[in-house]
Formats: structure tokens, C-alpha cells, sequence
């Protein structure tokens, strides 16, 4: 598969501090106990005076008078709940990997992630209840490859990516950056000024050729897909014929040997050379040459892994609905979706989750924003629209702002369980993150535990754990 350049420093100073923060977390292994007033199990489902059991960093029981084993560490808080989860973020990607655009289906988030970077970030986003993020690099793309999800405070390096290839990610009619470029203005007296170049926005017919093109690109997945399948079949029938022939033969060997040697006999007699019928086995079944790339599109095409389509306007919305009508099996999510409140009622007929950005927009923000409605994550739950709510993908300090976000939200018209669900449980269905996004038996012991409501102004996140270690512990 194709890799991103890999340009990040592992510094000595990021070790120091990686070892630091390390060295403050409860060691894996540990049993753990909280006694909780409050267990939000998922969104809608509390439990009172309960008790979680954690043994090697997975929730072994959730109930109530539980006994508590020798050597475990209590812990006591009002309201526990699962961690939060950013299904749109580039913490953990370095900036020259997000500008990056030479990426490909096949292109993977997980080659360029740095476990050392962000570390202020990260830390800043666990303090505010944030445990796994979906990221993404090469985002204004418009085929950005492979995202990946990341633990915030993992055990070690290699537990930093907890599922590296979560989503194929694509984006359509996003304008382009300035680039520090010139233009040469004229002017009427024939004399020119040379002026910097702004962003660029592309036009509707671009924008709706690059849906044509991810269309195409799913189609040559498909296609892909079909040959595999075909000469699966195909090896199959040619297998089975060959283990006929040999039964046939076996059966008919003694007749076969007899009539062979009465030939050899008669041609001796007439002077003849004897020439042997030799056996033609049928061509074997030739597979399709390996494409990495449409191996990654056959995977979206076929719902193995969700496809991610940064879209914001309605004309490229509509079409990209009509494009993608014919792939039954896609399991698509449209992130940003600033113009997607006029299709809300088809996209939760065909189960298209939504990851919105609520914040705040303002003058310099580009045109596709232009449409941008800060009620647009109520509209579309209150339709029946699967929704989440991210950061926004664009800089690595806002994933802080996750639970801000969703308070917003909640403010502008959704219903605050909805609100919840779209950065804890929501995230975790989509991306198929089963081990995470609730508080129940088996999942990781990525939780929270707060002095109040999760989504309140007022509460304050006491205590996290991530894998059932304490990486946030109570200020003094």
C-alpha cells in the first residue's frame, strides 16, 4: 500500500514527556473499582449506586454491592460514563501530512501518525473527557485514503492506533487554500501590480466532475470485486472437474491399460509407430492482478469499511446521493454536510450517518460554509438521522472542544441524549469500534468520571481512565 512521507522527528524532548505522562497511569494489569451515585451505561440507560469492576483494563462487572478484591484501587465519583470519541480529528497527524494531496485509496493515515506528537493537545483533550479519535491526513484531498482511529493515552506505542484502517475518506468540492502564489493584474493603462492569490473555489461543474470521479472509482472497485468473486467461483469449478477426471480415470485405469497395450500390440504388427493420445487438462483459472487501490474501493463498495464524504452544498449533496443510489451495500458518512438539512428524510432512509461541526462560522470562513446552520445536528436527529458530532478535522487543538460542541448542539435544538451519543456510542457503531463507547461487561475501561452531567457547562471531569488506567487524576 501506498504510504504517506514520514517527516516527523521522534525529538528527544516528546520521549520525555511521553514517559512522564506514562509513568503518572495506574499500570496495565491493575484491578480497579469505582463506586459510582450515577453509571450512564449508553445514551438513555443510567443505573444507580453502581460499582465497575476492571481487571487487565476491561470491564469485568457493572453492579451494584460489589465486592471489592483484595489490592484493588477504588475509586468514587457521582456520574460515570464511556469516554468520548472525535469521529473527525487530525490530533496525532502533523501538519505536513494533513497539507499532504498526492494520496490514493490505498494511502494510509496510520503510515504518517507520530505517538510522540500533540502531547499538549492530547493531554488537553483528556481533560475535557476525550479518549479516541477518528483521524484522517491529506483531508482537502479528494481521495484522502485510509483514516485511522488512535487511543489518547495508550499503554504503549503500538496500542497508539486501536483500528488503522477505519474509514476510506474522500471530500468533494472543497475550495483550495491560498497557496502564497501571485497573479498579474493589468491594469488599464497598461501598467500590472502583482498580487497574492487567494483561496480558490471551485465552481458547480467541478465540483459534480469530482463526484462523477469517486463514483467512478467505486464502480472500478465493484468491478474488482466481481472478478475476484468470479474466479473464486471458477477456481472452485476447476478443482472440482480435476477430482472427477482422476475418480473417472482410477475407475477405468485396468480397461484403459488393457485397450493402451492391445494398440501398442497392433501397431507393432503393422509396422506402426505408436503414438499416445496425451491428456489436455483444462487452462486453470487466472486471479485478477492485485490492485491496491481498488482492493481498498472493493472493501467500501462491498460495506467492509465505511467510505467518509466531506460534502457541503446541495448540488453536490443531491448528486452524490443519485451517484451512489446503485451500491447497495455502501456504507457511507457524509462529514461537514453544511447544505444536508434539505435531504435529512433520505438520508436516514438509506442510514447515511451525518458527522456535523457545530461551531461557529464567521465572515472569513470559505463559501462552501456559506449555508452553515449551527441547528443543523437537531434538524437532522430529529429526521432520524444517525448523527455525530466532530471537530471538525482542521487542527489538532480542537478535539478539547468535542464536549463544547455537542452542549452546543444541545443548545440549538437536540435532544441531549442524541447530543451524548453522537461522540460516545454513535462513533463507536460507525466506525466499528465494539470494544469502546458504553459501560458494560467486556468493553475497555475508557471512562469518565465527572461531578455532574456530561454535556453541562458547569461539570467538571474528575477522573479518566483509558484501558482501566488513570491518566487524569483530580486537581489538588
Amino acid at each position: 500500500m501506498r504510504k504517506l512521507p514520514i517527516r516527523s522527528a521522534f525529538v528527544l524532548s516528546a520521549l520525555l514527556a511521553s514517559a512522564a505522562w506514562s509513568a503518572t497511569a495506574t499500570p496495565l494489569g491493575d484491578t480497579v473499582v469505582v463506586h459510582a451515585g450515577e453509571v450512564i451505561v449508553r445514551p438513555g440507560e443510567v443505573l444507580k449506586d453502581v460499582d465497575i469492576l476492571i481487571i487487565d483494563g476491561v470491564i469485568r462487572r457493572v453492579e451494584a454491592g460489589l465486592e471489592v478484591p483484595e489490592g484493588a484501587k477504588e475509586i468514587t465519583g457521582a456520574v460515570v460514563c464511556a469516554g468520548m470519541i472525535d469521529p473527525w480529528s487530525v490530533l496525532g497527524v502533523q501538519s505536513v501530512e494533513v497539507a499532504f494531496t498526492a494520496a490514493s485509496p490505498a494511502t494510509r493515515t496510520a503510515d504518517s501518525l507520530n505517538p510522540f506528537g500533540h502531547e499538549f493537545q492530547k493531554k488537553q483533550a483528556l481533560r475535557s473527557g476525550v479518549t479516541s479519535a477518528r483521524v484522517q491526513a491529506a483531508r482537502r484531498a479528494m481521495v484522502s485514503g485510509l483514516c485511522s482511529v488512535v487511543s489518547l493515552a495508550p499503554s504503549s506505542d503500538e496500542d497508539f492506533v486501536a483500528r488503522a484502517d477505519a474509514a476510506l475518506s474522500v471530500s468533494i468540492g472543497l475550495t483550495n487554500p491560498a497557496s502564497g502564489g501571485t497573479t498579474f493584474v493589468v491594469n488599464p493603462d497598461g501598467t500590472f501590480v502583482v498580487r497574492a492569490s487567494g483561496p480558490s473555489a471551485m465552481d458547480t461543474f467541478e465540483r459534480i466532475a469530482q463526484v462523477d470521479k469517486v463514483a467512478s472509482l467505486l464502480a472500478s472497485g465493484r468491478t474488482y470485486r466481481i472478478a475476484q468473486n468470479e474466479f473464486v467461483h471458477d477456481m472452485a469449478k476447476w478443482k472440482e472437474g480435476i477430482e472427477e477426471k482422476v475418480k473417472e480415470l482410477e475407475k477405468d485405469f485396468k480397461k484403459a491399460k488393457k485397450d493402451r497395450d492391445k494398440e501398442i500390440e497392433e501397431a507393432k504388427e503393422k509396422g506402426k509407430e505408436f503414438k499416445e493420445e496425451r491428456y489436455k487438462e483444462d487452462k486453470t483459472p487466472q486471479a485478477p492482478k492485485f490492485d491496491a487501490d481498488k482492493e481498498i474501493l472493493a472493501k467500501a463498495v462491498n460495506g467492509e469499511i465505511p467510505i467518509v464524504v466531506e460534502v457541503h452544498r446541495v448540488a453536490e449533496i443531491r448528486y452524490l446521493l443519485e451517484a451512489t443510489a446503485p451500491f447497495g451495500r455502501l456504507r457511507m458518512v457524509i462529514a461537514g454536510g453544511t447544505e444536508a438539512g434539505a435531504f435529512a428524510e433520505q438520508l436516514a432512509a438509506r442510514k447515511i450517518a451525518v458527522i456535523v461541526n457545530p461551531q461557529a462560522r464567521g465572515a472569513s470562513a470559505y463559501d462552501e460554509f456559506d449555508g452553515h446552520d449551527a441547528a443543523l445536528a437537531g434538524v437532522l436527529a430529529e429526521a432520524g438521522v444517525d448523527v455525530l458530532i466532530g471537530s471538525g478535522g482542521q487542527t489538532a487543538g480542537a478535539t478539547r472542544d468535542l464536549p463544547l460542541l455537542a452542549a452546543m448542539a444541545v443548545g440549538e435544538g437536540m435532544e441531549a441524549d442524541a447530543a451524548f451519543a453522537a461522540i460516545t456510542s454513535g462513533p463507536a457503531r460507525v466506525f466499528d469500534l465494539s470494544d469502546r463507547g458504553a459501560v458494560e461487561f467486556g468493553k475497555q475501561a475508557d471512562l469518565l468520571i465527572l461531578d455532574g452531567q456530561p454535556l453541562s457547562t458547569t461539570t467538571t471531569v474528575q477522573t479518566v481512565l483509558v484501558g482501566g488506567r488513570i491518566v487524569v487524576e483530580p486537581k489538588e
